[in-house]
């Protein structure tokens, strides 16, 4: 009886210790709008903060299909645009969301970590991981 409760306990442990809280489909339109990176954790430990950005991304999203493109803050708060973007479809895999990219220069996934409202974690193929925040306006003061 006791090593039937022992092993009812530790597989009700592991299971709390594996389950991670997936993402909600309607979270998804967080997606939208722009994001600065603030740091990347690489695969090996090392940390790389980002204290000052040239660019940023802008993500639309429009049912699961999407473009992400790099955006060039001014001063007058407006920014400098190209024509150039990569397009991506979101995807269900197993529970967890992933932005599949296509381009002429290679085929890509990323994986959604965490998203709200201000902040984005991705999970690149090499192991790499991003971490996002919404961009503050450009000030002189």
């Amino acid at each position: 009886m006791k090593l039937m409760f022992k092993s009812a306990l530790l597989f009700i442990c592991i299971g709390l210790v594996s389950c991670k809280d997936s993402i909600p489909e309607s979270d998804l339109v967080y997606l939208n709008g722009y994001w600065e990176i603030e740091k990347v954790e690489l695969p090996d430990g090392d940390k790389k903060e980002y204290k000052v950005n040239e660019s940023i991304d802008f993500i639309q999203l429009k049912s699961r299909n999407g473009i992400r493109k790099k955006v060039y803050p001014q001063i007058d708060g407006r920014y400098l645009v190209n024509d150039v973007q990569e397009q991506f479809i979101v995807t269900d895999s197993a529970g967890t969301w992933l932005l599949r990219y296509e381009t002429r220069y290679g085929t890509w996934s990323e994986k959604i970590l965490a998203i709200d409202s201000s902040f984005l974690e991705i999970s690149g193929a090499e192991g790499a991981i991003y971490f996002y925040k919404r961009p503050q306006p450009f000030s002189v003061k």
